[in-house]
């Protein structure tokens, strides 16, 4: 076990229906060398389980019970003569999934639309996965969702799809997707 972990619990940002993700982030680069972070959640937060490993953090997850979850991100041991894993982009880009500038506009029009607004996670995350499952390469999906699914984006990226999301309000995400041809072949 890490000598050192920093404690974050995002219930109280879930449980207002906030998206605790640029906070995790955001604690995770703030951790010093051989610290670990234990995470406090809702639900199991499985999108952030490769996340974080992509940074080299390697995880134990317990279930606290009602609900909820306890996750320890501990730092991987380096393998002898293995570059140091660096932090990605900023946490407010970190798994962001973009079409290009302007690639939206020759997008083809959404086939199916979710309202995923007013579900707590995982929910949202799980049923547009589900969605676009049954969906047809080069199709979109359009999602409605009252937090930006930052979670979703390093999912559908690791599937070949590709996502776009316009902000409409202060708690309203409008979220592309585009089913890539990988999934074809998933």
């Amino acid at each position: 076990m890490t000598a050192s972990l920093q404690t974050l619990d995002v219930r109280p940002i879930l449980a207002a229906g906030g998206e605790p993700f640029p906070e995790i982030m955001n604690a995770a680069a703030a951790l010093g060398s051989g610290q670990g972070l234990r995470l406090l959640a809702t639900f199991k937060p499985v999108p952030l389980f490769s996340i974080m490993e992509k940074r080299g953090y390697a995880h134990h997850e317990r279930e606290l019970g009602g609900g909820d979850w306890e996750i320890v991100f501990e730092p991987n041991a380096p393998t002898p003569g293995a570059a140091p894993v660096a932090p990605s982009g900023a946490a407010g880009e970190a798994g962001r999934v973009h079409a290009g500038e302007g690639d939206a506009d020759v997008w083809p029009a959404p086939v199916h639309s979710l309202d995923n607004r007013g579900l707590m996670p995982p929910e949202p995350m799980v049923i547009t996965l589900e969605a676009i499952e049954a969906m047809a390469a080069g199709e979109v999906l359009e999602g409605w969702y009252d937090r930006e699914p930052l979670l979703l984006y390093p999912e559908l990226e690791a599937r070949g799809h590709q996502a776009r999301c316009d902000k409409r309000g202060p708690a309203e995400y409008r979220v592309l997707i585009r089913c890539g041809a990988a999934r074809a072949s998933a």
